[in-house]
């Protein structure tokens, strides 16, 4: 190695203490083994790494928290530049705007961002990283109404790939500035965000817990719901099975759930008259409906809040007819016996699928539905099913399927080619090549550059 990696925050290698905490991902089933991991301190040290690793024939990637490290495979040539102390925001609220740091959490933007009647645009986990979660894409729970959060970024704050710390915007690199809004990590370590807030307090959101053995007939009513709604609503419907875990609620153990789940913005009468038809549905197990501050989005999804391992696929769906929602009953629900933690079907519509108005590498989502399964891997019989049943999944749905996908939920390892539209990859790749035409940067989906 040439030099020694000096740095304020910490570098651990293998077989030193602590080697196997800092190479870990939240997701624990990406089995990490980089060729170093450095735990910055701040964008100094982020700079210092990526030339230290140029200068050591060594790529580097960034991670705020993991959740999307499945992808990314051992990582041997790799130095993993963990971000996870760089926890800054400030909200402007006249200009409603904020500036995230690296390792900031989803909730902790929202709750900064309620603080002043605000709202960011959360997705369905309260601890994904901010910086990872909008960089691909930011599909959230009020994206019907306001789009992508990757379209409300206004800055970027980056280290290139020649350790060289840079602030850019639509004027001063509108071409990486473009990329980097939802065509991910790939092309500058991001070490800041300044994004627009919505004016939005509270709504009324929350999920309806049914029985599984409902979930044929309630997914039915839930898609003829969704025609009646307006882009004021975002809903996602699951098949869920959870396992006997003293932290499950003793009601939602070991048995299979069907779920609805909905973002309704407005005041509390009108969410009580729109979710009335699913409360009809049948005596649900559970029904967490209530009006909300918006920083409570974060975790009507009921996600895991600490480090789990899961295996996921997923498909854009262009529409959901009848055959559709019976195929999907067939191999996800109560009767199939499935492995699978979850499996469900995330309305799209509204501004989601409109261009948005100078918006970056994904300005829209060209699908209906998008179609997402997890397995949990916790023994190796799971390990060795959950693969299989979600490729069943995949292919039962793959009728109905629309020509494209996202990079959020592409959880197995390809290129951006395999994800994103062939004219995209070709502007993404005219850039990647100018700033960093010997592939220093590695995202969770890199991209493909002729040599």
């Amino acid at each position: 190695m040439s030099g020694e990696l000096s740095i304020s925050g910490d570098v651990v290698r293998a077989g030193e203490p602590g080697w196997d905490a800092a190479r870990a991902a939240w997701n624990l089933a990406a089995d990490q083994h980089p060729a170093l991991v450095a735990i910055a301190q701040d964008v100094h040290d982020i700079a210092a790494v990526v030339r230290w690793a140029a200068a050591n024939d060594l790529r580097v990637t960034a991670q705020g928290t993991g959740h999307g490290a499945g992808p990314l495979g051992p990582l041997d040539d790799t130095v993993l530049i963990k971000t996870e102390r760089m926890r800054g925001v400030h909200v402007d609220p006249a200009a409603r705007t904020a500036r995230v740091e690296a390792g900031v959490l989803s909730l902790e933007l929202a709750e900064a961002a309620q603080a002043h009647g605000l709202s960011s645009l959360p997705g369905s986990s309260p601890d994904v990283g901010v910086i990872g979660f909008t960089l691909g894409g930011g599909l959230g729970w009020l994206g019907r109404r306001y789009g992508l959060a990757c379209n409300r970024v206004i800055a970027i704050e980056l280290v290139d790939a020649a350790g060289e710390q840079r602030r850019i915007d639509a004027d001063t690199d509108p071409g990486l500035f473009w990329a980097l809004r939802g065509g991910g990590g790939d092309f500058a370590i991001v070490t800041a965000l300044h994004i627009e807030l919505v004016e939005l307090a509270e709504l009324f959101a929350g999920t309806l817990i049914l029985p599984g053995e409902l979930g044929a007939q309630a997914l039915h009513a839930w898609r003829n719901w969704l025609v009646e709604v307006s882009e004021d609503v975002t809903s996602i419907a699951r098949f869920l099975h959870l396992p006997p875990l003293p932290e499950i609620p003793e009601p939602l153990r070991d048995r299979p759930l069907f779920t609805i789940g909905a973002a309704c913005i407005g005041d509390q009468e009108k969410g009580e008259r729109l979710i009335a038809p699913l409360r009809a549905l049948g005596e649900p197990i559970m029904d967490m409906f209530a009006q909300i501050p918006a920083a409570g989005l974060a975790r009507i999804h009921m996600d895991p809040e600490q480090p789990v391992p899961g295996l996921g696929h997923h498909a854009m769906l262009a529409e959901l007819p009848d055959e559709a929602i019976e195929a999907f009953v067939g191999v996800a629900g109560p009767e199939a016996h499935s492995p699978l933690l979850l499996a469900e079907l995330r309305q799209l519509g509204g501004a989601l699928a409109r261009e948005a108005a100078d918006g970056g590498a994904l300005s829209k989502l060209d699908a209906a539905f998008l179609l997402s399964g997890v397995g949990s891997p916790a023994t190796p019989e799971l390990a060795q099913a959950i693969p299989g049943t979600l490729d069943r999944l995949h292919e039962t749905m793959s009728p109905w399927a629309s020509d494209t996908a996202y990079l959020n939920f592409a959880e197995r390892p390809c290129d951006l080619d395999a994800i994103l539209p062939a004219a995209i990859c070709a502007r993404l790749r005219e850039v990647k090549q100018r700033v960093d035409p010997i592939g220093t940067i590695r995202g969770n989906h890199s991209l493909a550059v002729a040599a």
